[in-house]
């Protein structure tokens, strides 16, 4: 139990940092569209370079992964399939499917694995997959159906190429993958702005929260209840019924899949949305319910499987 609360009360200090920095004004009217231009340009790519380029490639292909994976698609599926019965738009569902199964394997994940499952590398199958797999994809989603996006058929093709977190991602699984060793004097300077990233992000999540409303009460609470409830009840759901099921997990195993799918949409959602200007609302609503919300459900989790 220590490993839930110490990770979610790391969260809330430093969103509530950003909730009084956004009422004081601070940083000014553009205080949360900066620092979120930082963590999505900047910080965010570079972030992810320096964990993909000294990752172990070889722990995606496990059947713990595949648990994850099948029960993260399942939710996102069914968001993308009411998302077009109702005509909510491309980019808007892509942001609303990433929320339903797109967990915070990284601040979060890390502190749970480490109290919760005994062992941080535990999350790192979901953080690649997540990193490698889905981001890419969502964003060229993204940035070929927003109004911005235009050119001929091959530089749609190389949309991903013009993404800074694909970028960083794909250049540091390519790091990893021939085995190459990057000096010290250019990995440090990397490795200290992309600690940026996860206060940038928090930060520009909590000034977003001054003046905003009650969450469940604006247009969006249909997808918002949509997303939330398949975040924080249908995936772990599906991943225990995949898990002990089908794979026959028990144990350890059992509780490490199911606890990784009970953890909230992250935070990095919202500067994605803020981004790309859609979604944000439904974004920052599901983020802030989901991780009230994961807080009884991992509680359980741990309790029962632990």
């Amino acid at each position: 139990m220590q490993g839930v609360l110490s990770g979610f009360a790391v969260i809330a200090v430093v969103i509530g940092a950003g909730y009084l920095i956004g009422r004081r004004g601070y940083l000014g009217p553009q205080g949360s569209d900066v620092l979120t231009r930082l963590a999505f340009r900047v910080a965010s790519p570079a972030l992810l370079f320096t964990i993909l380029a000294d990752a172990d490639l070889s722990v995606v292909f496990s059947s713990r992964l595949l648990v994850t994976a099948l029960s993260a698609v399942g939710v996102a599926g069914v968001f993308v399939a009411v998302g077009v019965a109702r005509r909510w738009g491309v980019a808007r569902t892509t942001i609303g499917a990433l929320c339903s199964g797109y967990v915070n394997a990284g601040n979060l994940g890390i502190p749970i694995a480490v109290y919760v499952l005994g062992d941080a590398s535990l999350v790192a199958p979901v953080l690649l997959f997540q990193l490698v797999g889905v981001t890419p994809v969502a964003l060229t989603v993204l940035d070929l159906s927003t109004a911005g996006t235009k050119g001929s058929p091959l530089q749609r093709l190389l949309t991903p190429l013009r993404n800074p977190i694909a970028v960083g991602s794909l250049a540091g699984v390519a790091v990893s993958a021939t085995g190459l060793r990057i000096p010290g004097p250019v990995m440090d300077p990397l490795t200290l702005i992309g600690n940026m990233a996860v206060p940038a992000v928090l930060l520009a999540f909590g000034i977003s929260l001054r003046g905003s409303t009650l969450p469940l009460r604006g247009g969006e609470r249909g997808a918002v209840l949509l997303a939330v409830t398949l975040k924080s009840f249908v995936q772990p759901a599906i991943a225990w019924a995949l898990a002990a099921g089908v794979f026959g997990l028990r144990g350890p195993l059992l509780l490490d899949v199911v606890v990784t799918s009970a953890l909230p949409a992250a935070q990095n959602l919202f500067t994605y949305a803020t981004s790309y200007r859609t979604g944000e609302t439904l974004a920052r609503e599901t983020i802030l319910v989901s991780t009230v919300l994961s807080v009884p459900v991992l509680v359980v989790v741990a309790a029962v499987l632990g």
